[in-house]
């Protein structure tokens, strides 16, 4: 007997009441399972009221809503992938030259581009195993198990690109391939969409050699340098069939950031490769493609043959180029993008500042010395001029940036920030008398002249050791080690420590960090991040760039008033740079001679421009030699590097306004302890006394006017080595210093730290 739908339908409808009674009626808990039953079952939502009946519809059509999209998105990835096509690569030449500008943006200062076109191809059997191996240890170690793309590195760039934060790595070999041959450095999500979907086509189209070889002959390595070969022949100057083992190893490491990792961009770059040198060797051990044994044979970086440069940049702006290529990589971008990215790069660098930076070192080092010079613009941190050598083109090595020399007297006001911010008073006196035994430490003066009892401005104007040293012993090493660093010079600088001589300038800082540091005091306290470009923009309109100063208060404006006045005695009657009076404006400063004259210094400030000179001679090795021992005149921190230091800011300030420091603001002079006055009888009147009162105090000494330098008489000085500027008619005395050097723990008497 044949039933219809409807007395189907019915008979399950019955069926269903049925059960439902049963169990309604049945023992122990069946009651509530009666209700959640029949609540739960009713297809046509019987049972269910408010909000539950709302949240099951909801959930209903949300997973519907979710499968839809799904399998949307997976309909979309599948079109998508089947309407990419592999794009023809970029050529070289059609890469845009990336210009640098002055601050004015429109004058031109250099042009980055890619020496000469450096690619030349070769097959993968060309290129040693170890070496490809030793790339896929530093770039990617699933390389031949992945299908061409690493999900975790897609999450990561996505994240970066909707964030704007720095770039990170993650990508596959063959990701890095089809961004570097096929697509352009824009940091889109689109563009990282094609990426991900050109790199899944091109692993299932190509075997991982063929990937690996075409990978091996189009990445950058830096130094212009694009694929394995030319990178071989930069780096090492050999054919890449000759690389050994470290080699390879070395190549490998510098892709992740040429301008990190190439040991021509200085010290930290150097370590920064050793690092990664070791983690590509470790890899290569860690996947069973180098025996331990073996790898023990690379401890050491192999020999890196010196690298030229770029065919733009050279001479002294060459090295202006050099650390913007470096502060735009901190931005995000690739070495590669700077050099090809059609970028116009507007720097920070003044060009009649620049100019007169150039001109004041060329005409005033002696032969054989070389220096650096730094002006930075207080409370910003720009960079106005920096001279770091005579030709990039010859040397990569920058005399400001990267050359470090002992700071000598330079290090003598931050005692007296540490000592003001401490609440001591500039006019508190200290013991100037040489010579003095300080901590087991015999202390003796510049001319091995005494004072008496002198306060810090005499102290800072005269350049007196001995009282600099007793202010030191009673404020702490430590509280002038952490004013040098809370003013700008680096934590890590080597030789800054707490032996009780750090005044004196045991520390080894860059110009660049010396410049920066007294650029504090000038800001009245707002600390500043030295800083080169100033705004970017690109051709293909896919990246911006706005710098934004880094500043930060780090001393009170009170404590900068009165160690700025203080420093103007340098520059006053009896200081040790009083020709910068010729300037005609507020001028504080010190000058700076370290031991045995090895660096000499002079770092001022007026209250718009922040400058350090530091100069010194290196023998073949690059070593600081005694300059008095080579040149025909006794060096200081007061002869040359003031004299530079004057012609820089002869040009540079003429237009400007001439601005006064800021009003000495006494701290701690209510603190000052007064002496206690001694009552002597007069004699009698009858009497001639041929003697003296007993002082109850030392007295200062009068001023010399002919016995040291500078000299104190308004008499026009004599000229300096032909140079033109003023300098003492007499020679001082060779100073002599007893200080321990930085990580040696004993004393030897050497000259200097007196100017």
């Amino acid at each position: 007997m044949t039933q219809s739908r409807r007395d189907i339908r019915a008979a399950q409808v019955a069926a269903d009441k049925g059960r439902a009674q049963r169990a309604g009626n049945g023992n122990g808990n069946g009651n509530g399972r009666s209700a959640a039953g029949a609540a739960f079952h009713d297809g046509d939502g019987e049972g269910r009221t408010g909000w539950k009946k709302w949240a099951v519809g909801t959930l209903k059509w949300g997973s519907i809503a979710a499968a839809v999209l799904l399998v949307l998105g997976v309909v979309g990835v599948v079109i998508a992938y089947n309407q990419t096509a592999i794009p023809q690569p970029n050529e070289l030449a059609n890469k845009q030259v990336s210009i640098v500008y002055f601050s004015d943006g429109k004058t031109e200062l250099d042009r980055i581009a890619v020496q000469d076109g450096n690619r030349e191809s070769v097959p993968l059997k060309r290129v040693p195993k170890f070496v490809q191996d030793a790339h896929i240890a530093a770039e990617d170690r699933t390389f031949y198990q992945n299908n061409g793309i690493s999900v975790g590195g897609i999450l990561r760039a996505v994240k970066t690109s909707v964030t704007g934060e720095s770039q990170v790595g993650g990508s596959t070999i063959t990701q890095q391939y089809v961004k570097n041959y096929f697509l352009t450095q824009d940091r889109t999500v689109s563009r990282k969409a094609k990426e991900i979907l050109i790199a899944v086509k091109i692993d299932g189209q190509l075997s991982k050699s063929e990937i690996l070889e075409k990978y091996l002959n189009t990445i950058y390595y830096g130094r212009g340098a694009y694929g394995i070969q030319s990178a071989a022949k930069a780096y090492f100057n050999k054919d890449v069939s000759k690389l050994t083992v470290g080699e390879g190893a070395v190549l490998a490491s510098v892709i992740n950031a040429p301008s990190l990792y190439d040991p021509a961009n200085g010290e930290d770059a150097e370590a920064n490769l050793t690092k990664r040198y070791a983690y590509v060797l470790d890899g290569m051990v860690q996947e069973g493609w180098l025996s331990a044994a073996e790898r023990a044979k690379y401890a050491e970086l192999p020999r890196i043959q010196t690298y030229k440069g770029n065919k733009f940049s050279s001479g002294p702006n060459g090295y202006i180029t050099a650390q913007v290529k470096r502060e735009l990589v901190s931005t995000g971008l690739s070495e590669q993008d700077i050099d090809n990215g059609g970028l116009r790069i507007v720097t920070t660098i003044d060009k009649k500042a620049q100019g007169a930076a150039i001109t004041a070192m060329k005409d005033n080092l002696p032969k054989k010395v070389t220096g650096g010079l730094v002006a930075v613009r207080p409370g910003d941190g720009a960079v106005v001029a920096m001279y770091g050598g005579s030709d990039y083109a010859k040397s990569q090595y920058n005399t400001s940036t990267q050359a470090i020399m002992q700071g000598a007297s330079n290090f003598k006001p931050f005692a007296v920030l540490a000592a003001v911010r401490d609440g001591i008073s500039t006019k508190t006196k200290f013991n100037g008398d040489q010579p003095q035994e300080i901590g087991d430490t015999k202390i003796t003066n510049f001319g091995e002249r005494s004072y008496g009892m002198v306060d810090m401005r005499r102290m800072i104007g005269r350049s007196i050791n001995t009282a600099f040293v007793n202010l030191n012993n009673e404020i702490t090493p430590e509280l002038t080690r952490q004013a040098a660093i809370d003013a700008g010079i680096p934590e890590k600088t080597r030789g800054l420590g707490t032996d009780l001589t750090n005044v004196l300038g045991t520390a080894s800082p860059h110009v660049i960090d010396m410049a920066s540091a007294y650029s504090t005091i000038a800001s009245q306290g707002v600390r500043s991040k030295p800083y080169f470009v100033k705004k970017v923009t690109s051709t293909t309109g896919d990246f911006s760039y706005e710098a934004k100063p880094q500043t930060k208060r780090a001393f009170d404006k009170d404590v900068t008033a009165d160690v700025t006045d203080a420093m103007t005695y340098t520059v006053k009657d009896g200081g040790t740079a009083t020709k910068l009076q010729r300037l005609d404006r507020p001028v504080a400063g010190k000058t700076g001679t370290s031991s045995e004259a090895k660096s000499i210094w002079f770092s001022g400030f007026v209250p718009q421009l922040a400058v350090s000179v530091g100069m010194y001679k290196p023998d073949a090795n690059g070593n600081p030699l005694t300059l008095t021992d080579a040149e025909d005149t006794n060096l200081t921190g007061g002869t040359i590097p003031a004299d530079v230091f004057y012609d820089f800011m002869k040009v540079v300030t003429e237009n400007m306004e001439v601005q006064d420091f800021p009003e000495r603001a006494g701290v701690g002079d209510d603190k000052i302890p007064t002496p206690t006055p001694t009552f002597t009888p007069a004699p009698p009147q009858e009497e001639t006394s041929t003697e003296a009162p007993e002082p109850t105090e030392p007295t200062e000494p009068t001023e010399p006017t002919t016995t040291e330098a500078p000299p104190t008489t308004t008499q026009e000085p004599t000229r300096t080595r032909g140079t033109g500027k003023p300098a003492p008619t007499t020679t001082a005395a060779e100073p002599s210093i007893t200080i321990p050097l930085p990580r040696q723990s004993t004393t030897s008497t050497r000259p200097g730290n007196g100017r």
